[in-house]
């Protein structure tokens, strides 16, 4: 597949290849695109088997356009959302390697059920203890 157009929307990069498929990803997979202006979102280059932005140092393969998870699980959407969190400390507090939950942020890696459960609910016990000390 070859992207042959592009257009964004305030969440969204919209992608249509040459046979008139339209596709979409998340910009929250893309934090420089998201926070970039229309000029310099205007601003790329096709190549040979991406979109590239020089100005922003971005690349988007035209591969990532089908893959099945262009929208983030609302627990790497939580974590694309909240960089001010800390991963690493938030994985050793939840007794798990950073490393493996940045891969699940990153959607290199899939938890399991019952992780995900895990990592939800100690993100709940955070905010629980976050709106305690505030009263």
């Amino acid at each position: 597949m070859k992207i042959k157009e592009i257009w964004f929307d305030a969440e969204h990069i919209y992608g249509r290849d040459e046979e008139g498929n339209e596709y979409n990803q998340s910009l929250l997979w893309y934090p420089k695109l998201r926070m970039a202006t229309d000029e310099e979102r205007a601003a790329y280059t096709f190549g040979f088997d991406g979109i590239h932005w020089r100005e922003l140092d971005e690349d988007i393969s035209f591969e990532s356009f089908a893959y099945d998870d262009a929208e983030p699980t609302s627990l790497q959407r939580f974590f694309l959302t909240h960089k001010e969190i800390n991963v690493a400390e938030f994985a050793r507090s939840l007794g798990i390697n950073a490393t493996l939950l940045r891969n699940y942020i990153n959607g290199f890696k899939k938890p399991s059920a019952e992780r995900e459960k895990a990592i939800i609910d100690h993100i709940h016990k955070l905010g629980r203890e976050m709106i305690a000390a505030c009263f």
